[in-house]
Formats: structure tokens, C-alpha cells, sequence
């Protein structure tokens, strides 16, 4: 029998093609964030992770922050379809969920834990991509569509500005979400999993 989690799994994809459209409300979302802050394992039980939830008005800003900072940085020709897949793929979203690790937490940690101190980044590294990854899952059993994107870091000083974000925190990923529009392609497998995994056994 297949279980609930591991359909999860294989349903979550990347989604480019979403609208405004809300499947679940906003504190039906906070809720399940807060279940994730307090439940997703970190190193020695750091709680480094931060998260930050953008809506309506905001979520249409930190894009047009990404889209201000780019437009800066590449040509006018390339802007162009840059802008276009922000305004369409991300945008176009109900809301956006910005990913922070807090450095005060992990240097602290370094300082307590000196013979790991050197793999504290590492360890912090980890514990955001399983926040990024529950909060990936949850956002798809919920009937929302989302993609990881990385601005990071030339968005970073923006948007702390905008939001008054701890300058301790440091900004990971951003999950734009919404309805989706489209179904993506089946993905490829590019090798069989005899080749991914060994199997010992008694």
C-alpha cells in the first residue's frame, strides 16, 4: 500500500505556471509553517532556521525588489525575459516563503561545540534545505504549486530594508507558491537505482 508521505514525495515538483488563487488560507499556511519550525531536526537541536511569509502586497514587493536589483545588473535585452518568467512564474503566485539561517545561532554553536566548529556551516547548510524541503511537501499537500528560487545574495540588503530583517540572518531561498496553471513534464530518471543506492543484508 502506498503511504500518504511517500505520494507526497512524488507529487511535489517545480511549478512555473501559478496564479494568485489560494487553495488554503493564510493561517492555514501559518499553521503548517509553525508545525515545520517546530518540528524539522537541525544540528544539535540549533533552531537556526528562520522563515519568513510574504503576502498580498509584500509578496508583489519582494519581486519587484528582484526585478529592480536585475534590471541593474544585466542588459536591457536580457532584462526582458528575465522580467517576463518573474512576472509570470513568481509573481504571478499567491505568496512567497523567504528562507534565513540566524549566523548568531551557528557561530554560538561553534563556540559551544569546538570540535565541530569547523562544520557548523555545513550542519546549518543542512538543516535549511530540510526546512525548504518539509515546507516544499506541505505547500503541495495543500494543492499549491512552488518552486526554490536563489537571488541571494543580490537581493539580500533589499529586502532586509524592506522588512527589517535581524542582520544576523542570513537569506537562503525563496519559494514562490500559488495555484497551478500547468503540470510539469514527468521527470527523468537518468539512472537506475542500482546505481544509486547498495543494499547489504544478512
Amino acid at each position: 500500500m502506498r503511504q500518504p508521505f511517500l505520494e507526497a514525495l512524488e507529487h511535489r515538483r517545480t511549478y512555473y505556471s501559478i496564479s494568485a488563487a489560494m487553495t488554503a488560507t493564510e493561517q492555514d499556511i501559518l499553521h503548517v509553517v509553525d508545525r515545520i519550525l517546530l518540528t524539522t531536526p537541525s544540528a544539535y537541536n540549533s533552531q537556526s532556521t528562520r522563515i519568513v511569509l510574504l503576502f498580498g502586497l509584500h509578496h508583489l514587493s519582494l519581486w519587484g525588489i528582484v526585478k529592480q536589483v536585475l534590471s541593474e545588473r544585466i542588459s536591457a535585452e536580457a532584462f526582458v525575459a528575465t522580467r517576463n518568467k518573474i512576472d509570470n512564474c513568481f509573481a504571478s503566485g499567491c505568496g512567497t516563503i523567504l528562507f534565513y539561517e540566524d549566523n548568531s545561532v551557528v557561530e554560538r554553536m561553534k563556540r559551544e561545540i569546538t570540535p565541530y566548529a569547523d562544520k557548523f556551516d555545513i550542519y546549518s547548510e543542512h538543516t535549511s534545505a530540510m526546512h525548504q524541503f518539509a515546507v516544499w511537501v506541505a505547500l503541495e499537500q495543500m494543492g499549491f504549486g512552488a518552486s526554490l528560487q536563489h537571488y541571494n545574495p543580490l537581493i539580500d540588503s533589499a529586502v532586509a530594508e524592506q522588512w527589517g530583517i535581524d542582520s544576523s540572518w542570513r537569506l537562503m531561498a525563496q519559494m514562490p507558491f500559488g495555484t497551478p496553471i500547468s503540470i510539469p513534464a514527468a521527470k527523468e530518471q537518468h539512472l537506475p537505482l542500482t546505481e544509486r543506492r547498495l543494499l547489504f543484508s544478512e
